[in-house]
């Protein structure tokens, strides 16, 4: 691969078509589906063939029956790798070459099943349609999400001045807030005091362009009166946009039907590795291992793959929840929304048109 890449033409095509989609809402656009997927300051030439992850620390590694994405951009990640495959982290160093000749002994079953037990981000390409996909009811390629209408309609809902409460980190969910400010919204991103957006140590220039017009609220969920807080700000939310796992909001007491059952024409958006139901749906996993779960990837003639684009599944995921968001909010709201990294990348390996 030297001057095409099909995955990467597969990306913007499917971000692109996105794009239209929320630009028909009469939605402002943010920039070209090339424009966001390469928003990021890392971000290189898109048609080298790669390894080795645009942000470095997510790398394709060949196993005993193919190959597995092992993602440690963390550094407690460091910390889990000799429960999962028996290696001491010497410095804060990845120790990539340890990392590789052990794996290459073992088969992706076991290595993805071991790591996301411990709370590894380790994914392994797709052979098929497989346990999750199917419990989810998300094989079709054209519908790479869940949605559910579990609240009453509002028939003045509107994206103008709709409260919009982001919890969400990262990418996707933030670019996904982003273009609902350019629309009208009110967004107040909410950050545990513990445990704020770990992009912001990252490209800051990015981390203020998604977050631009936005209002920062921290609050300590650990805590009675942080709980207190939380509540009451989602009960007062219009649009809801949040990427933890089930067990996290679970321990919060927090049930997303239960918000939009009460107040009508709300929307609760989550954006997840895996999905918010399913038996995979504690797994982690982030923008450049949940793509290559998804076979977003390109192959060499000789079986090798790599990576496309920049942590990809995450502004894909970011641009269809918008337009997600924008089209429920047009019929009245009142749904739940359950988007996974890994299917929406799936969608766009697959060239998928989605069906609105």
């Amino acid at each position: 691969m030297t001057s095409q890449s099909s995955g990467w033409n597969s990306a913007v095509a499917f971000a692109d078509r996105a794009i239209a989609r929320i630009s028909s809402f009469g939605i402002p656009t943010s920039g070209s589906g090339i424009e966001l997927l390469s928003k990021r300051t890392l971000f290189t030439d898109p048609l080298i063939a790669r390894q080795v992850s645009m942000g470095g620390f997510c790398r394709l590694i060949p196993v005993a029956d193919g190959w597995c994405a092992v993602h440690l951009p963390r550094e407690d990640d460091l910390e889990l790798l000799p429960a999962w495959v028996g290696i001491e982290a010497q410095s804060i160093e990845i120790p990539w070459d340890a990392l590789e000749s052990v794996l290459a002994l073992r088969t992706t079953d076991d290595l993805v099943g071991a790591a996301q037990e411990i709370g590894l981000a380790v994914a392994a390409l797709p052979g098929g349609d497989d346990e999750q996909l199917i419990d989810r009811s998300t094989v079709n390629v054209a519908r790479p999400w869940i949605q559910r209408s579990v609240g009453q309609r509002r028939s003045d809902m509107t994206l103008n001045d709709a409260v919009v409460v982001d919890l969400s980190s990262l990418w996707a969910g933030p670019l996904c807030s982003r273009i609902l400010t350019t629309a009208g919204a009110r967004v107040i991103k909410v950050e545990s005091s513990s445990r704020p957006d770990a992009s912001r140590d990252g490209d800051r220039e990015f981390f203020d362009w998604l977050h631009d017009g936005h209002e920062f609220r921290t609050i300590a969920f650990e805590t009675a009166a942080g709980r207190s807080e939380l509540v009451e700000l989602l009960e007062h939310a219009d649009i809801v946009i949040e990427g933890s796992r089930p067990r996290a909001l679970e321990r919060l007491g927090i049930v997303p039907s239960e918000f939009v059952e009460k107040r009508p024409g709300t929307v609760w958006v989550s954006i997840t590795a895996y999905g918010r139901c399913g038996p995979w749906r504690n797994w982690v996993g982030f923008g450049d291992d949940a793509a290559v779960a998804g076979g977003l990837v390109d192959v060499a003639a000789n079986g090798k793959p790599s990576f496309v684009g920049d942590a990809v599944a995450d502004p894909l995921t970011g641009l269809l929840a918008a337009a997600l968001v924008a089209g429920s909010v047009a019929r009245g709201g009142g749904v739940t929304i359950d988007l996974a990294l890994r299917e929406v990348a799936r969608s766009a390996a697959h060239s998928a048109r989605v069906v609105w």
